[in-house]
């Protein structure tokens, strides 16, 4: 009997699917695709796995990656041969430097096809570089090669990256046919390998990790004048790390991603006082918890204060990842976060940290500049600072979403976010894919969400918007609409090419794209239409509204420098 690729394809796709949910994944995000059939066929079969569907590659990707940072599991992505995969790069990248966990399911032509002018076959191979954690190139599906075989094959790159995280990529070439309406009765001696296998929940081959104890560090710590910052971790993590803080007094700085706050916010502004940054120099030890710090201020800070002043430095984190871009000497804990915190603290129990208070009179700077922004507020102009001040509003639970450029950066400035789940693509820090990245984590959280991007943002991830459009619980996009990329007016680019070949100005506005993709849509133009547009969707509201603001170019940039001005006279 001849043997029936087809079927035989949809075996392979069978098994290493079914491996894939014994590995955590429920989640499944495919693209159209005549190579990928055998793939999103046994996807759709499968009742352990949900499917997401999008027509755009780049956009799947990135939706992809924000299931996965929500969810905190693996989730699989599935497409068809050549550009198609390529498209995939963006969110993979993003993925390896912040960890989230894609399995790549990348179609392709059989090997006879490749690099000899068919059709829709490019050079897989390699594709995604160093940006994923493990990648495998199986053979075409054949019964000369066991599924024995293929499952510790599977297990192998799942396990690396468990381990490691990231995406790992898994290529599946698939000769035709492609279709048939043939059974696996002919396949019965092939299966009967991996029976017991089928016939259980387990996976074929167990593979067990052993984490020693972390060492803490030593009690001479509790005599140092320190600091505690904060970066991009889960609420629960940053909660941990804020005890930590309270239990030795030392002032706590926390980056917006972290969803918390202290009574020393806005540091990257009250850095910019003499007078205060001479005190926080009396630091003698640095703990870092997570990565990713937005703020460039703080960045240089650590780096002085270790490089040149013999600062000790720490960081603490659940990844092995390298967190270290200045090169300074650092003791790296690799350890879950909150256990760190438990197990530093019962050490400590008994002991009195004798530095404890001695940053507290930086905590007046930091009232003094709340002070100062909310008189901005006070006037009810609807601005980007007046946005970024609204997020200290804790009158709602619902988590948050912050783009890349300016806003995430007045967010880091002047917002003070208390108890808040925050997400955001701070990894490559690229502004492709928000939108998309977004409505993977909508999806994965059960509660409404929040999310703040620019113009230059959202009309890269157009597209993305059909993915928002039947939303289970309210989302509101908010688009800061400054005719092009403003943050340029915050660096130091040629001020004489600076609108030509940096911001870029579009002259577009949002409103025929809401309607386009089936959107509400919103242009307020006061702070209490905007506050009340916002909360009445967040609390009550169903399905996305994108509300659009428009401001002048250079608003945002001519207030924080008058801003910054009062605060070197602090």
């Amino acid at each position: 009997m001849s043997q029936d690729q087809a079927v035989l394809n949809r075996i392979w796709c069978k098994v290493i699917l079914e491996e894939l949910s014994r590995f955590g994944v429920t989640e499944v995000c495919v693209a159209p695709g005549s190579r990928s059939t055998p793939l999103t066929l046994e996807a759709d079969t499968n009742a352990k796995l949900n499917l997401h569907t999008h027509y755009d590659e780049r956009g799947l990707g990135f939706l992809a990656l924000g299931l996965a940072k929500a969810s905190n599991k693996p989730v699989a992505v599935i497409v068809t041969s050549g550009t198609a995969v390529a498209n995939l790069l963006p969110a993979i990248a993003e993925a390896k430097l912040t960890g989230e966990k894609l399995i790549v399911l990348t179609a392709d032509r059989p090997v006879e096809l490749v690099d000899c002018g068919a059709n829709q076959a490019i050079v897989q191979h390699d594709i995604f570089s160093s940006h994923v954690t493990k990648a495998v190139y199986l053979p075409s599906p054949d019964v000369g090669v066991s599924l024995n075989w293929l499952l510790t094959t599977i297990d192998d790159a799942c396990y690396q990256q468990e381990q490691a995280g990231s995406a790992i990529h898994i290529n599946c070439p698939f000769p035709e046919p492609l279709y048939s309406n043939g059974d696996d009765s002919q396949y019965q001696d092939y299966l009967a390998t991996i029976g017991e296998w089928s016939q259980s929940e387990q996976i074929y081959c167990q593979r067990h990790f052993s984490i020693s104890q972390v060492s803490l560090i030593s009690n001479d710590i509790l005599s140092n004048k320190g600091v505690v910052i904060v970066g991009s971790v889960s609420l629960k993590e940053a909660l941990a790390a804020k005890q930590f803080a309270q239990k030795l007094g030392w002032p706590l700085l926390c980056d917006p991603q972290s969803g918390i706050n202290s009574q020393w916010a806005h540091f990257d502004l009250w850095l910019q006082n003499a007078t205060a940054k001479t005190q926080l120099n009396q630091c003698e030890q640095i703990i870092q918890f997570g990565s990713r710090i937005v703020s460039k201020r703080l960045n240089q800070w650590l780096s002085e204060q270790v490089s040149q002043r013999s600062c000790r430095y720490g960081y603490v984190s659940p990844s092995a990842d390298r967190n270290n871009p200045a090169h300074l000497p650092q003791q790296h804990w690799v350890a879950d976060i909150s256990d760190w915190v438990a197990s530093a603290i019962e050490q400590w129990t008994a002991l009195t940290p004798l530095q404890f208070g001695w940053a507290d009179s930086l905590i007046a700077y930091s009232t003094a500049i709340s002070q100062l922004a909310n008189l901005h507020l006070s006037q009810q102009h609807l601005t980007e600072i007046a946005v970024a001040l609204e997020l200290s509003d804790g009158d709602t639970d619902a988590a948050l979403f912050l783009g890349n450029s300016l806003i995430v950066r007045l967010a880091d400035m002047f917002s003070v976010i208390d108890q808040r789940d925050v997400y955001s693509n701070r990894g490559a820090s690229g502004i492709d894919g928000l939108v998309a990245t977004a409505a993977g984590v909508h999806r994965a959280i059960d509660k409404p969400m929040l999310m703040i991007l620019g113009d230059t943002s959202l009309l890269y991830d157009l597209n993305s918007l059909a993915l928002v459009r039947a939303s289970k619980h309210p989302l509101v996009i908010v688009v800061c609409n400054n005719d092009g990329g403003a943050i340029f007016d915050l660096l130091p680019v040629p001020a004489e090419k600076r609108k030509a070949l940096y911001q870029m100005p579009h002259g577009m506005n949002f409103k025929a794209a809401a309607a386009q993709f089936g959107l509400h849509y919103a242009q307020p133009e006061t702070l209490q239409a905007y506050h009340s547009l916002v909360q009445e969707h967040l609390q009550s509201g169903e399905g996305c509204l994108l509300v659009e603001i428009i401001t002048p170019p250079q608003q945002a940039s001519a207030q924080i420098k008058q801003l910054t001005a009062q605060i070197h006279a602090l």
